[in-house]
């Protein structure tokens, strides 16, 4: 199951109280106060980590809760501090207040983190108190509260290309062609349930991580077709690469089908419009794919790129695009 948004309690341990004891030993006329502090309560932690890929770990419980402190004892003993809980979740994630709708952090790289609930401090003991003038204090502090917050974990996806199309418009196949990822591939729609992510190696020293996006349909800015679900995942996508079938199982026009997909994105988010795009026209082995690329280069007055996951043909040409793209914004920052 891949799990890319969900509200979960967050719970820090209570801090132990402090102790009120007095030292009482054989053969030592004065005793006095020497009643412990509490030990601190373990605080929540959210930190980012490179190799998880989804929120479903974290999902599976609808509260986390770390441990509380140990109260403090006689003879200066200071409580346990309470053991932190520590959650990792995928680059990507931003955590949301869920109840006054906020952004608390974005936690964009590897190892980044934040302390959601922070532990309640420990209780001061009775020998804390003692002074010249209160030699016998049965004064103390008990623990403090720890920190709980309803919070919203909501993942968006990081990587340097997006992959974006109708259903079946070859985004799968294509990911599967360039990198190690093996996402479900069949010849009907909606065959990709959530995006999926893989590394494009070129040579030894250069690489791209590259998503494919679920397939959008009309209305998917509405939420229509879980659209929002999809959309957020190409937020944050330097590159967008944008699949045209050239002829599509259902009938429809490749043409009609670039300009609903294209204004899809652009209704859920303007400024994916100034993103740059790479138009690619897949399956080159079939007949209309060259007249399609040609009718839809003069469409929108731009480079076509035509390529075929299954042949291989184009592929590098695709690659080398998506290099000078990235090397350009690499210039322009």
């Amino acid at each position: 199951m891949f799990v890319d948004r969900h509200t979960i309690h967050f719970i820090a341990g209570d801090g132990g109280d402090g102790c009120v004891s007095f030292r009482r030993e054989k053969y030592v006329p004065r005793g006095g106060p020497d009643g412990g502090d509490g030990g601190h309560g373990g605080s929540v932690i959210i930190i980012a980590k490179e190799g998880v890929d989804s929120l479903t770990i974290v999902a599976n419980r609808a509260r986390w809760k770390a441990q509380r402190g140990g109260h403090g004892s006689g003879a200066r003993r200071r409580g346990k501090n309470g053991e932190d809980v520590i959650i990792h979740v995928p680059p990507g994630t931003i955590i949301l207040d869920a109840e006054e709708d906020y952004v608390i952090k974005d936690l964009v790289e590897d190892g980044e983190q934040l302390t959601i609930a922070k532990g309640g401090q420990g209780g001061k003991g009775n020998a804390r108190y003692k002074s010249a003038t209160n030699q016998a204090p049965r004064e103390f502090t008990p623990g403090g509260e720890g920190e709980n917050r309803l919070v919203t974990l909501e993942l968006k996806v990081i990587a340097d290309v997006g992959l974006v199309g109708k259903p079946n418009a070859g985004k799968s196949t294509l990911l599967s062609r360039l990198t190690r990822a093996r996402p479900e591939i069949a010849d009907y729609p909606f065959t990709t349930k959530f995006p999926n992510l893989g590394r494009v190696q070129v040579g030894w020293d250069r690489s791209f991580v590259m998503a494919d996006i679920p397939g959008l349909i009309e209305g998917a800015h509405q939420g229509i077709g879980l659209g929002h679900e999809f959309l957020r995942h190409i937020e944050r996508a330097g590159i967008i690469v944008h699949l045209v079938e050239p002829m599509p199982m259902d009938g429809t026009d490749p043409i009609e089908n670039y300009d609903a997909i294209h204004a899809e994105l652009v209704q859920y988010n303007e400024q994916l419009a100034e993103r740059p795009h790479i138009v690619v026209v897949t399956k080159s082995e079939l007949p209309d794919a060259e007249p399609v690329s040609m009718k839809l280069k003069e469409h929108i007055n731009s480079d076509v790129l035509l390529i075929s996951a299954v042949t291989g043909a184009g592929l590098d040409s695709l690659t080398h695009a998506i290099l000078r793209e990235l090397e350009q914004q690499k210039i322009a920052q």
